[in-house]
């Protein structure tokens, strides 16, 4: 992040360029990961910077930001998970995120995973299911992440 950021105020500008190790200022969508554990599916979503906003909602079909087009996953449930404002690029253009663009999982609940959009501040992912996903989603941090549990009914032996 060697970029300087730049103030305009009635003609003076000041610059500062970011201090290294300093947080990003939009959250950085870095990665996506999942397990599959006794009783539920779980997917991680790594963020660096302060961790956004996330909406989790059902929807009939997956598409990609912008284009529109329909994500070619498996599966009889879908959710759309956004987070903003996020970003999964630099300020140069470049992508940090590294993780699946568009996978086939093979868990009890959790089929399938997408990056569906990073589009003008928001990321989106977009995840496919074997049956109605009973989910609760919540934040953690140190490191910043994302978690998405899905219930399911098989248990530990």
């Amino acid at each position: 992040m060697a970029a300087l950021i730049g103030l305009s105020v009635a003609g003076a500008t000041a610059s500062a360029a970011p201090q290294a190790g300093s947080v990003p200022s939009t959250a950085l969508v870095t990665n996506a990961r999942w397990a599959g554990h006794c009783t539920y599916d779980r997917l991680v979503i790594d963020v660096r910077g302060a961790v956004p906003k996330v909406a989790v909602t059902p929807v009939k079909q997956l598409r990609y930001d912008a284009s529109g087009k329909r994500v070619p996953l498996a599966g009889r449930h879908f959710l759309s998970i956004r987070l903003s404002p996020a970003a999964a690029h630099n300020a140069a253009g470049q992508s940090v995120y590294r993780g699946p663009r568009l996978t086939t999982i093979r868990l009890s609940q959790l089929r399938g995973l997408a990056l569906t959009g990073d589009f003008e501040g928001v990321v989106s992912f977009g995840a496919a299911f074997h049956s109605d996903p009973h989910y609760r989603t919540y934040t953690l941090h140190s490191p910043g992440r994302v978690v998405l549990d899905v219930r399911h009914g098989n248990v530990c032996r």
